[in-house]
């Protein structure tokens, strides 16, 4: 049944490699813009950020690779841009549209605050199910660090892994 709908774009071809985007020429400068990128950063975005990045880390410490959040199925790629695009904030102080810029001291507050929800709201026997002090530990380190962490499960490795 799919093959009709891939033969109907790609015209036969095995795969999209020849196709264009219309987005034009994309080089690393144009990924590396980041006034370039349409819209304002929220504290909405940031509080979203923070949530997603530390339950999921809470999660995968308990043995989960995949957790539903917020009604949606979520997994490392998800919490994976979150935690870096909170570090890309910090990193180029970038300002929310009511004008505060984030900041490490910013974030730390948003996670205590964060946390704090997402204790009342899950109740204290699915909070100490979980790994939430190893979890505020590694988004921590991964987010308010001066180095960019490879990737998001590399340090939480140590704590499955003594």
């Amino acid at each position: 049944m799919a093959q009709a709908e891939f033969d109907a774009v790609l015209h036969g071809a095995p795969n999209q490699l020849t196709h264009r985007t219309s987005a034009g020429h994309v080089d690393a400068a144009a990924l590396l813009d980041v006034a370039a990128t349409p819209g304002a950063v929220t504290e909405a975005g940031l509080r979203g950020n923070v949530d997603v990045a530390f339950q999921y880390l809470s999660s995968w410490l308990g043995g989960r690779g995949a957790v539903a959040l917020n009604g949606v199925m979520e997994d490392a790629a998800t919490a994976e841009i979150a935690r870096a695009q909170l570090w890309q904030w910090i990193r180029h102080a970038v300002a929310l549209e009511d004008g505060r810029v984030v900041t490490r001291d910013l974030v730390r507050d948003v996670l205590a605050q964060e946390t704090a929800r997402i204790r009342a709201s899950v109740g204290e026997a699915t909070w100490a199910g979980g790994s939430p002090e190893e979890a505020v530990s590694l988004l921590e380190l991964l987010v308010l660090g001066e180095e960019f962490v490879e990737f998001l499960t590399l340090p939480a490795y140590d704590h499955l892994l003594p």
